[in-house]
């Protein structure tokens, strides 16, 4: 009598076991799979990039593309200029002409923000040019520096 309760309560405890995993593997289960409804949903949504992308993307939104030219090589400055005001940009190279020419593609409705977004853009450039080079004024000094008459001074300190 002993030795069959003994058996029946290890039924017991493994068949409990046995449920609380395939519970857990289910409970499991169940979560990845509302995790992957979550991330498709995600994806499908209407999602538009943000700040610079191709021109194929900015023309595919369907809210007017305008363009502008500039003829500066340093066009990272610009970027770094437009993605700080939030404009939604593209910027194609004309190679047709020489030097190359580069036409940033902008929303229409991000006029404003563009205009300011230039304003500043060309103060920096200004800014830059006025302010000169460093190396180049190191060389402007370089003659200057040679005609100076070196003095020796033989002292004793103590």
């Amino acid at each position: 009598m002993q030795e069959d309760i003994e058996n029946r309560s290890v039924t017991l405890a493994i068949n409990t076991a046995k449920l609380t995993g395939r519970v857990l593997k289910s409970a499991i289960v169940k979560y990845l799979n509302h995790l992957k409804e979550a991330s498709r949903e995600r994806a499908s949504a209407d999602v538009h990039p943000r700040g610079k992308q191709s021109v194929k993307q900015l023309v595919g939104q369907d809210q007017g593309v305008a363009n502008i030219e500039i003829s500066d090589k340093n066009i990272r400055d610009f970027d770094r200029v437009a993605r700080k005001y939030g404009v939604d940009y593209a910027v194609k190279k004309d190679r047709s002409v020489s030097p190359p020419q580069y036409l940033v593609f902008f929303k229409a409705r991000d006029a404003d923000a563009l205009t300011a977004a230039f304003k500043e853009y060309t103060a920096n450039t200004v800014r830059k040019k006025e302010r000169g080079s460093v190396l180049q004024k190191l060389r402007d000094l370089k003659p200057l520096v040679r005609r100076q008459t070196k003095e020796k001074k033989k002292e004793l300190e103590r």
